[in-house]
């Protein structure tokens, strides 16, 4: 976690030999970064330039690894719940629970070299359902999580999954992020609970959650 002026925090994914895979650890880390009230807004992004997330760490037993993506559903949560908007840097990979903390994020800005999949009933879950309908509409949706494609930066920025396609992600995040931390923040924490709202992305991430926790045991196939 990285404190700027203004109350722009950088959140950093920082596991490079593992592709920043997420493991207990990780996950742990973010919840509690995301439930700081001090923050104005977050960026998220990874430490190694050229990579997002791989998704859960397919090294971990299979009862782990189904804890951890049941953890991770806890974290999508308070991300979309924190007052302080979160700004997504994506660069390289999202896969899987990769892509979801893009989709819990409040804005996602990709480099030329991002691309998203949404791996899950490959693996017997369901992944990305919750929060992509709201973004890309339910048919695109579908197709998106059934067909589990690799989706490039310029198919994303077309489709609504990215906000902005730039060159430096990172810099454009932060400018943007330190534009938001000077508006009223009573302000902005209402208007990205009306979005929150009218999209039912919580109702949905939690429908979401309790069918993956009750049938999923953690296998990889």
């Amino acid at each position: 976690m990285e404190r700027l002026d203004g109350g722009v925090v950088g959140l950093w994914l920082d596991r490079p030999a593992k592709r920043n895979a997420l493991d207990r650890a990780l996950v742990t880390a973010l919840m509690h970064a995301v439930e700081d009230r001090a923050a104005r807004a977050f960026v998220l992004g990874s430490a190694e330039p050229g990579m997002f997330s791989g998704g859960a760490d397919l090294g971990l037993p299979d009862s782990e690894r189904a804890s951890v993506s049941d953890l991770l559903y806890q974290l999508y949560g308070r991300m979309l719940a924190s007052p302080a908007p979160i700004i997504a840097v994506v660069g390289g990979a999202a896969v899987g629970g990769g892509a979801q903390l893009a989709l819990a994020s409040d804005i996602r800005i990709g480099g030329p070299d991002a691309r998203l999949r949404f791996v899950g009933p490959g693996h017997g879950l369901a992944i990305g359902s919750w929060g992509l309908p709201s973004l890309v509409g339910r048919g695109r949706a579908m197709e998106l999580c059934l067909s589990m494609r690799p989706i490039d930066a310029v198919e994303a920025l077309e489709l609504g999954l990215f906000d902005r396609l730039v060159d430096d992600p990172t810099a454009a995040a932060f400018a943007l992020a330190a534009s938001i931390a000077r508006l009223d923040a009573a302000a902005v924490a209402r208007v990205k609970a009306v979005v929150r709202t009218a999209s039912g992305v919580l109702d949905a991430l939690e429908q979401e959650r309790r069918g993956n926790l009750d049938a999923w045991s953690g296998a990889v196939r």
